[in-house]
């Protein structure tokens, strides 16, 4: 995974990419994210496995222009989550603060 990483952050670099507006690539992200919407609604793994693809490379890229990487980014949601407590509803996670019983 690491390699990949790096592979897309070279990518990112020689495409000038890793110097671009941050908000032009967050618009990139909601892109892809948008083909993953498209891929389940369609029930389309191929496109799944792109789409997925597709989302952490603008992540990365997105994380890259911000001076950070993705295992720190990684790191610092699973710190956030790996003691939280919750239950699922309706096919979602939610939090126990955010339930109301």
């Amino acid at each position: 995974m690491n390699q990949l990483i790096a592979q897309v952050e070279q990518w990112s670099i020689n495409k000038g990419l890793d110097n671009a507006e941050s908000s032009k690539q967050f618009l990139k992200v909601v892109e892809e994210v948008g083909e993953v919407a498209a891929a389940l609604a369609r029930n389309d793994k191929d496109a799944l496995r792109d789409g997925i693809g597709d989302v952490i490379v603008t992540m990365i890229i997105l994380a890259q222009q911000n001076d950070m990487d993705l295992h720190e980014c990684l790191n610092t949601a699973y710190d956030e989550i790996k003691g939280r407590t919750g239950k699922i509803v309706d096919g979602v996670f939610v939090k126990s603060s955010d339930l109301k019983e």
